[in-house]
This record gives structure tokens, sequence and C-alpha cells, in this order.
């Protein structure tokens, strides 16, 4: 593997300041509001698709849950390609310009969403409109979920990156509880009726603020200081193309990749499919189906920083290994408890989430530390995103797909397990990156570091 050729002395870029106080609490506000901006998205999508199959598409209520659980997984096809357009360009004009445009186009797509008339008033134009706006939606998260794991991790100190990168999670847990809290909140007191009519479309509408508000407080960011650091070096040598990403970096990007596999076959089985899996599959009412996840993901906010913290002081490593032989040996039982009712849907989805949280928490610090700062954003979005887009995205679909398939309720239990296998799998092969530079390449020969 070749790596990065230290600059003369000469030529050496001068070390930026580190950021003042203020500077780092508004860099992880700006970066936590776009990922809550993306999640809040998925919250709503998720938590209201009894809703918007309904609205949207024909068919009985199967068939049609089906294909807005399909919907929800083409956004997730075009996102490699929103990682292979927007990640090299991140490296190549800066972190914060690709940030401001991605948030405002997440939004845009969201907001467009509660605008898409009814089946019953254009037919298969209220599906297809549905569909193109997946696809923005996933283009755009294409390049923002690695972007604001980058931003966050280059600005934060290198002893406290845990800590300060799992507030990044906080965001995406604010955002789908968000999405949540305000699908039950008008389901509660609008009505059955009015929801299926009217009420569904107003927290897509609330995106539109929450895109404008990420964008003017990116906007105001300088960009991180290892970049503006990189910003001196030679524009062939600061952002190589993909073909020498893939060739001089391919151990990071399939490390990446595999532990993607777990993350993201856990998040979005957990998150985004389990109202629908407690409402249809096990029998809980719209209502409690989403008091559930609520109650669970308050848990896991409250508990990210404090294994951020810890990764900073025991390793990235081990917590993943804590997580993943968790999941191993507690999905299938805390799946069983799931089924006996509201109580132990609760409990149940708790530890879930808990045995979860250190993978979570440890996500924006840990993965773009594997690659260095010229392929930063490019390697960390597109490992992500093409795992995410065929693991991750299409969880749901496959879970409830497998459950129809052969009648077995703990199907998605036993996807997550083989998913954290794999994640296991790669483990093996990932470096430890706590305390460690991000100025250093931790793939590289000890020799060339």
């Amino acid at each position: 593997m070749t790596t990065q050729t230290a600059l003369p002395s000469d030529t050496a870029p001068a070390c930026v300041a580190a950021p003042d106080p203020s500077t780092l609490r508004r860099a992880i506000t700006a970066s936590a509001l776009g990922n809550a901006t993306e999640w809040f998205d998925y919250g709503i999508y998720a938590y209201g698709v009894t809703y918007i199959s309904a609205a949207l598409f024909p068919g009985d209520t199967d068939e049609a849950v089906l294909f807005a659980l399909a919907t929800f997984a083409i956004s997730f096809l075009v996102r490699p390609l929103g990682g292979l357009f927007w990640g090299p360009l991140g490296d190549r004009i800066g972190r914060k310009s690709v940030l401001a445009l991605t948030i405002l186009l997440m939004a845009g797509a969201t907001f467009g969403v509660g605008l898409i008339p009814s089946y019953d008033r254009i037919g298969f134009w209220a599906p297809t409109l549905l569909i193109l706006l997946r696809m923005v939606q996933g283009f755009s998260t294409g390049g923002e979920y690695g972007g604001a794991a980058t931003f966050m991790a280059e600005y934060a100190p290198d002893e406290r990156r845990g800590f300060f990168g799992s507030f990044l999670e906080v965001g995406t847990l604010a955002g789908f509880s968000l999405g949540a809290a305000l699908m039950l909140l008008f389901s509660l007191t609008l009505g059955e009726t009015a929801m299926h009519e009217w009420g569904w479309r107003i927290p897509f509408l609330i995106a539109a603020p929450m895109g404008l508000i990420g964008t003017y407080l990116r906007s105001r960011m300088d960009d991180t200081p290892i970049f503006l650091e990189e910003c001196v070096v030679a524009e062939a040598q600061r952002s190589p193309g993909i073909g020498a990403l893939i060739r001089d970096h391919w151990r990071p990007l399939l490390v990446v990749g595999g532990l993607v596999v777990a993350l993201n076959v856990v998040n979005y089985t957990l998150l985004s499919y389990m109202p629908t899996y407690l409402q249809r599959r096990i029998g809980l009412s719209a209502d409690q189906a989403l008091i559930v996840p609520i109650i669970g993901m308050v848990f896991m906010m409250c508990f990210l920083p404090v294994a951020g913290a810890l990764s900073d002081r025991i390793g990235r490593r081990p917590m993943w290994r804590i997580s993943l032989l968790g999941l191993l040996a507690g999905v299938v039982p805390l799946y069983m408890l799931m089924g006996t009712g509201l109580a132990g849907a609760i409990v149940a989805f708790v530890l879930l989430g808990l045995l979860y949280v250190p993978q979570l928490a440890t996500i924006s610090a840990n993965f773009p530390a594997l690659f260095p700062t010229p392929v930063r954003f490019a390697g960390f979005a597109i490992a992500y995103n093409v795992s995410t887009s065929i693991f991750g995205g299409t969880a749901p679909a496959i879970g409830s797909a497998m459950i129809n398939w052969t009648g077995d309720q703990l199907m998605p239990a036993y996807y997550m397990m083989i998913a954290c296998l794999i994640g296991l799998v790669a483990l093996h092969y990932m470096p430890e990156t706590a305390g460690k530079s991000l100025r250093e390449d931790p793939f590289a020969p000890r020799s060339a570091r």
C-alpha cells in the first residue's frame, strides 16, 4: 500500500491553531443539527409509514406498506452515488461548503414529500414523486453523514474525540425521536381520520426551517484545522481520484464497509423498522408502537456521551467487541421478550439500544480516523454509503419479507446476528484509533508513520 509522501520541511504546512471551546461547541452544533435533520426524515417516514402508504400507494394495506418500505430502501440505493460525488468534492473544496449544500437538499426533499398529492388525486404520479424525492434525499445524505463525521472528528482534540464525536449521534437520535414524537403527538391530538387525510404531512413540512437553520450555522463556520493545513499541499497529492483511493486505501474501505454492515443492519432494524414490527407483527397499537422506541432512544441518548468518553479511555475496539458480542448473545431472547406485550417491548428495546450504543457512540471518532486527511471525506463516504445502501437501508424491507416468507417473527433478530458476525470479522482487521492523531495513517507501515 502506498502512503502519502512526507513534505520537505520548507513546504510543510504550518499547523493551524486548535479551535477554542466556543468554536468547538459551534462545530458540534453545526454537525449534529445536520445529522438530526437527516434522521428526522427517517423518523417521520418510518413512524408514519402506515399513513404514507395509505395516502400515496395503491393496493391493500399489506401491499401498500411493503411498497412504502421498498421506497424507503430505494433512497439508499443512490447513497453510493452521493458518496462518490460529495466525498471527493469535500476533500477538494472543503468540508463546510459541501455540508451547507447537503443539508439544504435533504431538508428540501423531506419538505417536498409533505406536498405530494394523494394517490386518489394523481394516481401513479404520487408514488413516482415520492421515489424521486427519496432519491434526492439519498443522494444528499450520501455526502451528509461522512462529511459531518469528518468535520466533527477533525475539530475535536485527539484525546477526547470519542466524547465529542458521540454528540453527532445524540443529534441522530434527537432527530429520530423528534420525528417519532411529532407523529405520536399529531396522532393523539388529531385522531386516525385526520392523520390519514392530512395530519401525516405536517412533520415533513417542519424539515424546511431545520434545513435553513443548519445551512446558516454551517456557512458561518471555518473549515477544519486539519483540512486547512492540507490546503497548502499540491492538488494532485491532496485529492487523488477514486481509482487511487481504492488502490491505496482498500484496507480501510473494506474494514469500514464490514463494520457498517453490523452497525446499520442493527440501526435500521432497531430504529426504522421497529414501529412497523411492533404494530403489525406484535399487535401493539399505533401509539404504543411509537412510545416504545421513543423511550428507548431517550435512554440511548443519555448513555452516548458516556460510551464516547469511555472509548477515549479503553479504546474503540473493546467498545465494538462488547457491543457485537452482546447483541449476538442477546438479540433473540430480547426479541422474544418484545413479543410479550408493551412492558416487555419497552424493556427489550431499551436493552437492545444500550447494547448498540458502544457502536453508535464511536462512529465519528473511529471511522474518519481510519483514512488519511487527503481522502478522509471520500473514503468514509464511499465505504459507509455502499455498505449502508446494500445492507442498512434494505433491512426493514428484508425483515418484513423474511417474516412473510417464513412466518417466523424472529427473522429480523437472525438477520441482526448475521450482520454482527460480519462486523466481528471486520473488527479483527481494524487498528485502534483512540488517542491517535488524525494526521497519521493507521494502516501505513510503522516505519512510514
